[in-house]
């Protein structure tokens, strides 16, 4: 049995992406999953499935309300953040495959700019009465209390460990923020960067400046996933799911895994990485776009290093000579990412990714038959490999 080839992305929609959404997180939901099953050419009465986030403040059952889905068979949460991204698609394509549902929508929806801000400290995160709670309680009375803060000591052993510089994490910020400028739906649009500005911009928590660090957004997207044989009838073509895996590494925390012998790696991503390539029959020479999850600079490079494309340590090598660029060898993330477009917690990046295997691309690389997604990095992870549909209409 195998996953590989059994369900696609039949349909995408996003809310617009911005600092003050002015609603609720529950309208933000409704009103992506109706983008996105209209773009698929479905209608609400055909879902019979959901899944977000564990961290999504809006029930299934009051999404479907909203919605007026009559019936769910299916509906799951994933945990750990932004490592939820790619599961989430992951689950819907297992429900699908097995044919537990038909219809299954993925979605994320949050004021994460306007209301509970993710980038200050949250002093109910080293209280929760679970492990997690536990686990913050060690490292947050010591002032280690923000996503920020608990990269940067992996982002410092990264650099004492390969030589790398706060100038190669720029360069991924520049790359981001160069094709978010132009995407007219990214809130950096028309804002480009400098190396120079992202070295002159202030720290957050050394050694990242504040534009190694994602944004906080509003916003929503969803997405619809359904059989290829079902989605090669729809309004699109479809972004067929050649492999989609879930990882945790050894003595695994959130956001940074204090206790490794190997500080600066993410065994979890490999963890995803090799089941990417086993399930899909395909190596990192074959990646045509990478949608790699970039919440905080250092982690993209690491993720390279990580998924194979290239070896321990030489990622600031790998990206010097433009390697991702529009027209270079692995073009990174064309829609500006979470750096650039939004911080949708990954999933604007696999919408992304759906729109590249279309060829609907603002910034379309050419040729692009097989794209590689991640979700976030630091914690348990997730990744998909999408590609075309040589049965297609389309």
């Amino acid at each position: 049995m195998t996953l590989s080839g059994k369900a696609a992305i039949a349909g995408i929609g996003a809310t617009e992406f911005s600092k003050d959404s002015g609603r609720s997180e529950l309208r933000l939901a409704a009103e992506c999953i109706s983008h996105a099953l209209a773009d698929a050419g479905l209608k609400s009465s055909d879902v019979d499935g959901l899944v977000s986030f564990t961290m999504d403040g809006n029930a299934e059952i009051a999404v479907a309300r909203e919605l007026g889905i009559p019936e769910l068979k299916f509906f799951s949460r994933i945990h750990y953040g932004g490592g939820a991204a790619a599961a989430t698609v992951q689950q819907a394509a297992m429900a699908v495959a097995t044919g537990v549902a038909d219809v299954v929508v993925a979605y994320r929806a949050f004021n994460e700019r306007s209301g509970m801000r993710f980038g200050q400290v949250s002093s109910a995160a080293a209280g929760q009465v679970n492990s997690s709670g536990v686990d913050n309680a060690f490292h947050y009375p010591m002032g280690i209390a923000t996503p920020a803060a608990t990269v940067a000591m992996v982002a410092r052993r990264y650099l004492h460990d390969y030589g790398a510089t706060s100038e190669d994490f720029g360069r991924v910020a520049v790359v981001d923020r160069k094709h978010a400028a132009t995407n007219p739906n990214a809130w950096f649009h028309g804002r480009p960067i400098t190396l120079e500005e992202h070295q002159a911009s202030r720290w957050v928590a050394e050694p990242l400046h504040l534009l190694d660090c994602c944004q906080e957004s509003d916003g929503g997207v969803a997405l619809v996933v359904t059989s290829v044989e079902r989605a090669r009838d729809l309004a699109r073509p479809p972004a067929v799911i050649a492999a989609a895996a879930q990882g945790s590494g050894p003595d695994q925390y959130v956001m940074t895994s204090y206790y490794r012998d190997d500080l600066a790696a993410l065994p979890e991503m490999g963890v995803v990485g090799r089941q990417l390539w086993a399930q899909s029959g395909l190596g990192p020479s074959d990646v045509d776009v990478a949608v790699l999850y970039d919440h905080f600079t250092p982690y993209v490079l690491m993720q390279l290093e990580e998924l194979g494309f290239c070896g321990r340590g030489e990622a600031k090598d790998f990206i010097a000579d433009g390697a991702l660029e529009l027209d270079g060898a692995l073009p990174l993330n064309p829609h500006g990412g979470q750096l650039g477009e939004a911080y949708i917690h990954g999933m604007n990046g696999i919408a992304e990714g759906v729109r590249q295997i279309r060829g609907s691309a603002v910034n379309q690389v050419d040729g692009a038959a097989r794209v590689l997604v991640t979700a976030g990095t630091g914690v348990p992870t997730s990744g998909l490999v999408l590609t075309g549909d040589a049965g297609s209409p389309h």
